[in-house]
């Protein structure tokens, strides 16, 4: 019996307006890299996100993080497309799907963003399962925290209203 790899779908978050990579995003990729490599054989990574209010893309960011931390290119595929969470679920189905991925499938963000995310992935059809989240919240203070939090109340159902639109078409 062969076993498959995990893929780590790493979900963006800024960069800064020097290029480097914001707490948020740091925490993601921290997070990710200590699930992925404890496991046998070691996970593949998906960081996903464009280019934001500033470049270089997010993806490049954390692919940049990863490989400084040890982890090889081959292990690394980005997509440098994605806009949003929902443009992020559609790329990165696309590229599990491309790379005929059979392993389970985890989403690497903070725990405020993971019941969409997971929520997202599953109405596509991909049984997705967090990796465990970062220890702190991304943003400092009560305010940001629950700023952050409360974004997610109409994102969710809009989302979930288009990635099953997708589905109807027949487009996933």
């Amino acid at each position: 019996m062969t076993t498959h790899p995990p893929a780590i779908i790493i979900l963006g978050a800024a960069v800064r307006p020097d290029g480097t990579p914001s707490r948020a995003l740091r925490e993601r990729v921290q997070a990710a890299r200590a699930w992925g490599e404890r496991q046998s054989p070691p996970a593949h990574y998906l960081p996903t996100g464009g280019i934001g209010r500033h470049g270089p893309a997010e993806s490049e960011v954390m692919a940049r993080l990863l490989q400084d931390a040890g982890i090889p290119a081959t292990r690394i595929t980005q997509d440098p497309t994605a806009t949003d969470t929902l443009d992020s679920v559609l790329a990165c189905i696309r590229l599990l799907r491309a790379m005929n991925h059979a392993g389970e499938v985890r989403i690497a963000t903070h725990r405020y963003h993971l019941p969409r995310a997971l929520t997202l992935f599953r109405l596509a059809g991909v049984k997705a399962r967090p990796v465990p989240p970062p220890a702190g919240p991304a943003a400092t203070g009560k305010q940001r925290r629950w700023f952050w939090r409360l974004r997610e109340v109409p994102a969710l159902p809009y989302d979930a209203a288009l990635i099953l639109w997708e589905r109807v078409r027949r487009r996933l």
